[in-house]
């Protein structure tokens, strides 16, 4: 039944990627939250065949072991018994051939339904994480952060006139835009630094047992980096953890310190 699940998961994400492939390839955020919905599926039913297949491995073993006690208990010498012994001894030889073989199966659907999982949970365009999964992770990060007393500042991103790239270039050269940001991003970061599309041009960035003057830094390089890339900059702000702070509660502060930020560039351009 699991596998007949499978099958109908994978009819209809490659239904709906059939469908997707046309000329208009910036796919709305609703057709990818529903592509990520469906690998889930997937995943799911891999893991119900994999645990069936571990079961039915365990239940061959159990076959096995018990054949050869009933050899050895009543091996009396004759050779109807002894003919018997042998066949029990091939049936326990091939019983744990098929549980090797199960065991097998089920690690190549566990490690498939891992890959599948990983996939869904990342932004096709930016490869940063979506921001369900994403959000998870944040929430994970900070209250590990207040545990160990650690520095933890996140970042609030905006891609600067996304839309004015959008409108006089194209929908392509404005994800060209949203890559090469986020490729900046990971350039000046660690690779356990979470990056989190939140949509459109928004997206979070945490930095884990990093001062805010460090944080600041980086942003400045990330933006030198945009600099020799025509319509290619972002605006960040910045804030840090507190012990007493909830999650959204530093996402407020930091969308505070990006509009004091854009606030603050607008007025020394006038």
């Amino acid at each position: 039944m699991a596998e007949a699940h499978l099958r109908s998961a994978e009819n209809d994400d490659k239904d709906r990627r059939t469908r997707s492939q046309g000329p208009d390839r910036d796919r709305p955020a609703d057709d990818r939250d529903q592509t990520a919905e469906h690998r889930d599926q997937m995943s799911e039913a891999r893991d119900t065949i994999s645990q069936i297949r571990d079961q039915q491995a365990d239940a061959r073993d159990r076959r096995a072991e018990s054949r050869d006690q009933a050899v050895s208990r009543f091996d009396a010498g004759a050779a109807s018994d002894r003919a018997g012994a042998r066949r029990d001894r091939r049936g326990a030889t091939g019983d744990r051939r098929h549980a090797a073989d199960d065991r097998e199966a089920a690690s190549a659907d566990r490690a498939l339904s891992a890959r599948e999982r990983a996939a869904a949970s990342v932004d096709e365009l930016t490869g940063a994480q979506r921001r369900d999964v994403g959000v998870a992770e944040l929430e994970r990060a900070t209250a590990r952060a207040q545990r160990t007393h650690e520095p933890f500042v996140l970042a609030f991103i905006d891609v600067d006139n996304l839309k004015a790239t959008n409108d006089l270039l194209g929908h392509n050269a404005g994800d060209e835009v949203l890559r090469r940001v986020v490729e900046s991003m990971r350039t000046h970061f660690r690779s356990y630094d979470l990056i989190v599309r939140l949509g459109g041009d928004e997206f979070l960035c945490a930095l884990q047992g990093v001062p805010l003057a460090t944080a600041t830094e980086r942003f400045e390089l990330i933006n030198a980096d945009l600099a020799a890339e025509p319509h290619a900059s972002c605006t960040a702000g910045l804030a840090e953890l507190s012990a007493q702070d909830s999650l959204d509660e530093l996402i407020d502060r930091a969308d505070a310190a990006l509009r004091a930020t854009r606030l603050q560039r607008s007025s020394a351009d006038n």
